[in-house]
């Protein structure tokens, strides 16, 4: 089945879909992006996505392409269009075009180029993986320093789960001056004693819309959290670990840079909140 995808303003099928060879998306990754679940054919976090977007474009003083609710039909239409029942809707945003390269940005009155496809996933929700847990190494974080932002600049992270592959593993986690950042495309956590560990917030990583979401779960469970920085060394002495994603929801870890962690197996509280994550979101779904 051709896939119906979003380019400008228009539904297309995606062999018939096009964008400018100039637009600085391909030519700068002058661009933005957001993934956003489908459970259900419903949306999950859609407004911390479109809250995120909007951050981000704002920090890089790039133009909204359409407002929220223009948005939002966008998604929900694709997602009609292309009977995704699980799955994931990809949206990116550039700066656009004026016809040629340049360093310096284009002027103010170039319209941003919009651009969303589908992926089907079946079993997304009930992933062999999160049942398997993930093996992850540890790499250096080399990236811009603005991590907060969530641009397409994914080489490096590409890389680094390509680095995982060939040894293996699943993952990546990524360490910058002794201490863990995050991982390749989610958010690093372990547990010791009860204690669920994780980096604050800041310019060095991804505001996470799952993170957020998985940690007021933790605090109404009356976990406790520490917002903090910790190594890779911590980690491996942890009682478990898990990522936190928009794709990927809760993934527990079983193994750092070749040391197991606990028994081996998805850790209780991993899965505790994998489950109650899916559940409130499934109900909150639009």
């Amino acid at each position: 089945m051709t896939r119906t995808v979003y380019v400008n303003g228009e539904y297309l099928p995606e062999n018939e879909a096009s964008i400018s060879i100039f637009d600085r998306g391909f030519l700068m990754a002058d661009a933005v992006y957001e993934v956003t679940s489908v459970l259900g054919g419903k949306l999950i976090d859609f407004e911390g996505h479109a809250v995120r977007l909007k951050r981000s474009l704002d920090e890089l003083d790039m133009a909204e392409p359409c407002t929220k609710e223009a948005l939002l039909e966008i998604h929900r239409k694709l997602v009609e269009l292309n009977e995704i029942d699980e799955g994931l809707v990809y949206l990116q945003v550039t700066r656009g075009s004026d016809g040629d390269r340049d360093f310096a940005f284009p002027s103010e009155d170039t319209p941003p180029s919009i651009v969303l496809f589908t992926q089907n996933k079946p079993g997304l929700a009930d992933s062999p993986a999160a049942k398997k847990g993930a093996k992850i190494i540890s790499i250096e974080d080399i990236r811009w320093g603005r991590r907060d932002i969530k641009t397409v600049q994914l080489l490096y992270p590409s890389m680094g789960k390509m680095m995982a592959k060939k040894v293996g593993c699943d993952d990546a986690w990524m360490v910058e001056d002794g201490y863990v950042t995050e991982g390749t495309s989610n958010n690093a956590y372990f547990v010791k004693d009860g204690v669920i560990v994780t980096r604050p917030l800041s310019t060095e990583i991804l505001h996470g819309i799952t993170r957020k979401a998985v940690l007021r779960i933790a605090e109404e469970a009356q976990l406790k959290i520490e917002e903090r920085l910790f190594t890779i060394e911590e980690a491996q002495s942890a009682d478990e670990a898990f990522t936190t994603s928009a794709s990927a929801f809760v993934m527990p870890v079983v193994e750092i840079d070749g040391v197991t962690l606990g028994e081996g197996v998805p850790g209780p509280i991993a899965k505790r909140l994998r489950e109650i994550y899916l559940d409130e979101s499934q109900k909150a779904a639009i």
